[in-house]
């Protein structure tokens, strides 16, 4: 089977009117989106290892595209992100499983280390080489942090494809990380302003944070349809067995 051939634009998505773009697609109906997405989020947060977030963002994803095509939806849409499940679960696990491997034995060798450090010293503490030793596991963790930036901005755009493209997960890895680095900048912009709201709704006791979870995913769509346009409807039930022949 031939790899699909795509095209993305460079350059293309723009923070500020991500942001403006979601809203503008929920505005009318935004009490709506945030049950889809506090409905998405508990439900992906279910089971370990987000097995079931991948359906559930693709779920998110085509209640956005519906919208953008002017196309009528209801909250049952949601669900259809099973349709997708086998292709957004391998996207899942391989966006999550590579993050929980650095994450877990960078946290063993932080406290392993801190240990080891104080029993060293003995009854005689050196504030300089705890310091150094500090120093280290800082600049250990920064170097992690930007590595977990880096491949979650890859897998961005891989939810979106699978859904709009009828991409299989390694086809919507590929042309997301290609998209992604091409737009690297400005999407790291983009997910530092939804950051940014999302930590604003966290200080309210962390139900503010449901309220801006639909801007969040909506904000990814918008810059989706920047960089790869939408595509036609009939194309994208392109893969259903043809009608039978007329007598």
């Amino acid at each position: 089977m031939s790899t699909p051939q795509i095209v993305f634009q460079r350059n293309a998505v723009q923070p500020v009117e991500c942001i403006k773009g979601a809203w503008a697609l929920m505005k009318d109906q935004y009490w709506l989106f945030v049950g889809l997405a506090a409905v998405a989020m508990l439900i992906g947060s279910a089971v370990p290892f987000g097995i079931l977030l991948g359906p559930m963002m693709c779920g998110m994803h085509m209640t956005f595209f519906k919208r953008m095509r002017n196309e009528p939806f209801e909250f049952g849409l949601l669900f259809k992100g099973f349709d997708y499940f086998g292709p957004s679960l391998i996207a899942t696990l391989l966006h999550v499983i590579p993050i929980v491997i650095i994450v877990v034995p960078a946290y063993l060798l932080f406290y392993v280390g801190f240990i080891l450090s104080i029993a060293v010293q003995g009854d005689e503490p050196n504030p300089a080489a705890m310091l150094g030793v500090m120093g280290m596991f800082a600049i250990f963790w920064l170097v992690m942090i930007i590595v977990i930036v880096f491949v979650s901005i890859g897998f961005t755009f891989s939810y979106p494809l699978i859904v709009d493209r009828k991409m299989q997960a390694m086809d919507a890895i590929k042309w997301s990380f290609k998209a992604a680095m091409a737009n690297f900048w400005r999407i790291l912009g983009m997910t530092l302003l939804t950051g940014l709201l999302t930590f604003a709704g966290l200080l309210l006791c962390y139900v503010g944070a449901f309220l801006v979870f639909p801007i969040q995913y909506g904000a990814i769509a918008v810059a989706y349809k920047m960089v790869f346009g939408l595509s036609d409807t009939n194309q994208a039930v392109s893969d259903l067995p043809p009608p039978p022949p007329s007598f």
